[in-house]
């Protein structure tokens, strides 16, 4: 056992991606090795192995299309201006460049949302993709499930992916069965796939993305379900955050499915894409598809580097805050040089560790000017971020260490400064909403609750 206890300690220093991940690791394999190694080769690993060689495997299969789509987009390149975040350190993260000639439009809360999803669907005439997180069996679900229906009787081609841990029952529900039985292509992302995968059960596909034709797409915090609408009592009113893009990034956004559905399937979609983007509007929009097979934490990089070049405020809004050390010191730097740093994080969680742990951070970070603001209607789901008076991100991502290095996300960073100004009016709202916490708050916890949040907050690489 003490061998094996070794060779995993070995193995964490290594591969584990933060030295926080590292110690809580090594130290939990040293002193209880009977259940931490286990535990370890569960979800200790955070490289996800075979996708990146699937999605090699999919650009040559493709290549033909991976070159008419850079030569489509070609017009369509967002030139920098005076601002160089978009385009330099953060185009860096993302498979396609910035473009500009899109339409971004913000969807406030699930009932906004799935109107326009379903008018969308409605309109479809060559091919739907269509992928949650979770999907639920349910009256929300059945009334966009009954237009991928139609649209597959009718000749629309289908396809519906979702995360097989996520969405654990679905192949079994009515929806499912109605949804085959029209011919509808249905996928589970599943992560244990690959001789070496077959423990892995801590990664999450945990993207939302449903894309039209080719041309217009939606994505953002939003799964589908009943629940979503603010229909499950204790989490009511939900709140959310969605958006619908038409233009040039529709096709970063049917690239990065093409790519989870070529990993679920282990075959192409065999589709007839649509390459031909359009002028849709005047939104610089860069789409970033984080996951944890490359080199990069692409989610964790976004949202530093947003925090580090913000000068005049940083907004984050995310229902879990369990950020690395990095991120911490980032934000603290930022209150410090005297920008405005403001993240808003749900009062009634969903989660009794995760929020303990945002106490610890909200503690550590209070010191220096960083204003947290806990969102007290129902519960807070949105993911959002604001930098300054033009950039804002919409995605799947939230603001944590899964988030950041372990499941499969996809984020919109906005370059608009109306735009901009559209989610500082929603997010001035959710603020008004909200309480800021201050040290009457930590004053008025009970002791044992400093320890509880800070003991959590070292578990914080493995929430």
């Amino acid at each position: 056992m003490y061998v094996l206890a070794i060779l995993s300690v070995l193995r964490a220093l290594r591969s584990t991606r933060t030295s926080q991940g590292a110690i809580a690791w090594i130290l939990s394999l040293l002193t209880i090795p009977y259940i931490a190694i286990p535990l370890y080769w569960i979800f200790g690993r955070n490289k996800f192995a075979g996708y990146y060689q699937q999605r090699e495997t999919l650009e040559k299969e493709n290549r033909h299309l991976v070159d008419q789509s850079s030569n489509a987009l070609a017009e369509f390149i967002a030139l920098p201006d005076d601002d160089q975040l978009l385009y330099k350190s953060l185009g860096k993260l993302a498979r396609m460049p910035a473009t500009t000639g899109n339409r971004v439009e913000l969807l406030i809360n699930g009932e906004a949302t799935y109107d326009s999803m379903a008018q969308g669907l409605e309109a479809a005439q060559s091919y739907i993709l269509f992928q949650f997180y979770i999907i639920r069996d349910d009256a929300a679900s059945r009334r966009l499930g009954d237009i991928l229906v139609r649209k597959s009787l009718a000749g629309v081609k289908v396809f519906v992916l979702y995360d097989e841990i996520g969405t654990r029952q679905f192949h079994r529900s009515e929806l499912h069965r109605k949804l085959l039985q029209a011919g509808v292509n249905i996928a589970a992302f599943n992560t244990t796939q690959g001789p070496k995968n077959r423990l892995q059960i801590n990664f999450r596909n945990h993207r939302k993305t449903v894309v039209v034709d080719g041309r217009k797409a939606w994505t953002g915090g939003l799964n589908l379900g009943e629940e979503y609408l603010g229909k499950h009592h204790r989490l009511s009113p939900w709140r959310d955050t969605h958006t619908c893009v038409s233009g040039p990034a529709v096709l970063a956004l049917q690239l990065a499915f093409a790519t989870d559905w070529r990993w679920a399937m282990r075959s192409p979609m065999g589709l007839n894409w649509n390459l031909q983007p359009h002028w849709c509007g005047d939104h610089k929009v860069l789409v970033i598809a984080s996951d944890p097979s490359g080199l990069y934490d692409e989610a964790g990089l976004m949202f530093h580097q947003a925090i580090v070049e913000a000068r005049q405020r940083i907004w984050i809004t995310s229902p879990y805050f369990v950020p690395d050390q990095a991120t911490v010191s980032a934000l603290q730097l930022a209150a410090l040089r005297g920008v405005d740093v403001r993240v808003m994080i749900p009062d009634n969680p969903d989660g009794v560790l995760v929020d303990l742990a945002a106490w610890s951070y909200t503690r550590k970070l209070n010191h220096t000017g960083v204003k947290i603001y806990r969102y007290e209607p129902g519960f807070l789901h949105q993911k959002v971020l604001l930098m300054d008076d033009h950039l804002a991100g919409v995605g799947t991502a939230n603001f944590d260490n899964r988030s950041f290095r372990l499941n499969f996300e996809i984020t919109l960073l906005v370059d608009n400064r109306e735009f901009a100004a559209d989610i500082a009016k929603m997010l001035e709202r959710d603020f008004a909403n909200s309480r800021l916490v201050s040290t009457e708050d930590f004053a008025a916890k009970p002791w044992w609750h400093h320890y509880a949040s800070d003991a959590a907050s070292l578990l914080s690489p493995l929430l």
